[in-house]
């Protein structure tokens, strides 16, 4: 595997078209029961609204750093709206259709004491005319993208979609579905289809063997004119299946808190992963890592490169290969997660030869919130400020020990002169919800500090590991 094509995942150009759908969550305790009917009532405390369908796929791309594009078919209505912000908010191009005669998708889910109570589809299926309109945008937008991804949930958005693929191939671009028919004839001409088990059993697919289960893919994908089959097989894993070759790969995650989405992730990150030059059974090694970390969380969830680099660490760790996310993407990453709601703690310093001090004091700040991110001297404001025989270890060395842990998300290098070698400037990028720092500082006297508490932020000093630094390794090792 070709680990340096990592670092292209912004290169992959990718157009999403499917059923676009609005996820609606209204969270709150059941403590008693209708008096009205045998049901519980449930007291709202908290609502959130998130992409689905094929807009959840979308996001799985931009999570994934990939440059991704929406079209899909969407009501005049208020739902329409809010889906339409949240795409922006991710970075998504969407270029969503509206029509006047039928809603917005939309799927909404009380939940209480993490059970869904109930859920509510409130949706009309799309026409072939409907569908007419995203077949003259798809021709419109086609050519500032390398692959197009189709996301069907029979819905009605891809009733042409036979049509819609023709039109792709006939552009030259690389075409992903993930189908809903059982009839795969519709998808003909498409490079890769992903069907789950249940829907490769009826397309016809045999199961009671591997080897009519090989054979009868095959059969599909040539009667269907379609290149290849990436199948996933739940707890068997998945296997990538073309006339020329199989390559099976085993399940990453064997205690799964929920697979909602589970099959976005997987085509999102073959389609991200092509995009970034891989061969196809590497791409697909990383889809399956991928779709091992999005079945361990709840909801229809996304992975961040860091996700996968962890994942890919532990996967190679016998090669001695290792992947970390390019300095340049972590702001974008970091943006996404505030946007989940979630407490971003930072910290900084040389972390020149890491020693347990450091890993405690590291441990500390993460139980602060719940993302660290590191501001790493750069190996210039350490000769600066340690002198001319550090740091012992360069910068990327030392980023790469340091995102190792399990307490660090993100690890972001600092010190030009300009910055007076303090991390102030990043941490005003940042913004973060919690400031830490080590040692005997006083909060006034933390770069930084005027900035986290001016923005609502708190401001935490923790104390060292008596004993432990890097001066004290050094000496040890002189002497």
């Amino acid at each position: 595997m070709d680990l340096a094509l990592l670092k292209n995942l912004s290169k992959a150009r990718i157009l999403v078209v499917g059923d676009v759908m609005l996820d609606r969550y209204w969270h709150g305790d059941s403590g008693r029961i209708s008096p009205e009917a045998p049901v519980p009532v449930v007291k709202v405390s908290k609502s959130e609204d998130k992409a689905g369908g094929a807009a959840n796929v979308a996001k799985n791309i931009a999570r994934l750093d990939g440059k991704v594009g929406l079209l899909g078919l969407v009501g005049e209505d208020e739902s329409g709206q809010i889906l339409e912000t949240i795409l922006s908010s991710e970075k998504i191009d969407s270029q969503l259709v509206s029509v006047c005669d039928l809603p917005t998708i939309s799927k909404m889910r009380v939940i209480s004491r993490h059970q869904q109570v109930v859920r509510l589809d409130l949706e009309e299926t799309f026409t072939e005319q409907h569908s007419q309109l995203l077949l003259n945008r798809l021709e419109l937008v086609l050519n500032d993208y390398d692959f197009v991804l189709f996301s069907d949930y029979n819905k009605g958005s891809l009733s042409l979609i036979q049509q819609m693929v023709q039109v792709a191939k006939k552009a030259g671009k690389t075409v992903l579905i993930d189908p809903k028919s059982s009839d795969l004839s519709l998808y003909r001409g498409a490079d890769y289809i992903t069907p789950n088990l249940n829907e490769f059993k009826l397309a016809g697919g045999k199961t009671d063997s591997e080897q009519s289960l090989t054979q009868s893919a095959r059969d599909l994908i040539n009667e269907a004119g379609i290149a290849a089959m990436l199948l996933t097989r739940s707890e068997q894993g998945m296997s990538l299946i073309s006339q020329a070759e199989k390559h099976d790969f085993a399940a990453q995650q064997l205690e799964v808190s929920d697979v909602t989405g589970a099959g976005d992730t997987v085509i999102a990150t073959l389609a991200v992963m092509l995009g970034a030059g891989m061969a196809a059974k590497d791409a697909v090694e990383i889809a399956n890592l991928a779709a091992g970390i999005a079945v361990s969380k709840l909801g229809a969830a996304t992975v961040s490169p860091e996700e996968l680099s962890r994942k890919l660490g532990q996967y190679l760790q016998q090669t001695g290969e290792h992947y970390q996310t390019p300095f340049e993407d972590v702001l974008q990453h970091i943006e996404f997660a505030k946007q989940n709601g979630e407490k971003i703690v930072f910290t900084n310093g040389c972390f020149d030869i890491l020693h347990a001090g450091h890993v405690r004091y590291l441990a500390q700040a993460k139980a602060r919130g719940d993302r660290l991110v590191v501001g790493l001297n750069n190996d210039e404001s350490i000769t600066r400020l340690k002198g001319p025989e550090r740091p012992i270890n360069p910068l990327d060395e030392r980023a790469m020990v340091l995102s190792a842990l399990a307490s660090v998300d993100w690890v972001i290098p600092f010190g030009s002169i300009e910055e007076n070698d303090t991390p102030a400037k990043l941490i005003e990028q940042i913004s973060p919800d919690v400031l830490v720092k080590g040692g005997d500082y006083t909060v006034d006297q933390i770069a930084g500090a005027d900035h986290v508490l001016r923005h609502g932020g708190k401001v935490e000093v923790l104390e060292f590991l008596n004993g432990c630094s890097t001066s004290n390794v050094i000496s040890k090792i002189k002497s």
